[in-house]
């Protein structure tokens, strides 16, 4: 399936596409490509935020803000998710979970790129409308959407509720 179907799939059985990509094999390129391809994806989303705030604030040139997100977004968020990925697949080990480091790096980079769409949404929205009830809005909406997701995603690499 293309990434685009699985991440449609994603939204409606996120437990099913995690058990069908955590079925097709342990691939450590597919999870850093994941990985990168969402903060490559994050990264776009936040040109009409910094955009905005060159605007309206000309002490940092643009130029400037999109460096800074780049580096933030391309160098050190992957690392910072690794390290997500590693402390959750430890924290539910202690909980009784049974599954690999590979698949808690694979449902936390999974629901990364899969709440891909919410992240650009948000990015216009902070570029378009600004600080607001809308923007409010969209952030909730992405984060409750990411917990649920990476949770059910989680609990399905970890082989959370089944015998």
């Amino acid at each position: 399936m293309s990434v685009t179907r699985d991440i449609v799939s994603t939204w409606r059985a996120p437990r099913a596409t995690m058990r069908k990509m955590l079925d097709a094999g342990q691939r450590e390129d597919r999870a850093i490509v994941l990985l990168l391809l969402a903060c490559g994806i994050i990264f776009v989303a936040q040109w009409p935020r910094l955009a905005r705030q060159s605007f309206f604030d000309d002490s940092v040139p643009l130029q400037a803000l999109l460096g800074g997100a780049l580096f933030g977004w391309l160098f050190l968020a992957p690392l910072f998710f690794y390290g997500v990925a590693a402390f959750s697949h430890l924290f539910v080990r202690m909980l009784g979970g049974r599954g690999t480091w590979y698949g808690a790096r694979l449902a936390l980079f999974w629901t990364l790129l899969s709440t891909a769409p919410l992240w650009l949404l948000q990015g216009l929205v902070a570029g378009f409308i600004g600080a607001g009830s809308a923007l409010n809005l969209v952030a909730t909406l992405l984060g409750v959407a990411f917990l649920a997701i990476w949770l059910l995603s989680l609990a399905e690499a970890e082989e959370l509720g089944r015998a």
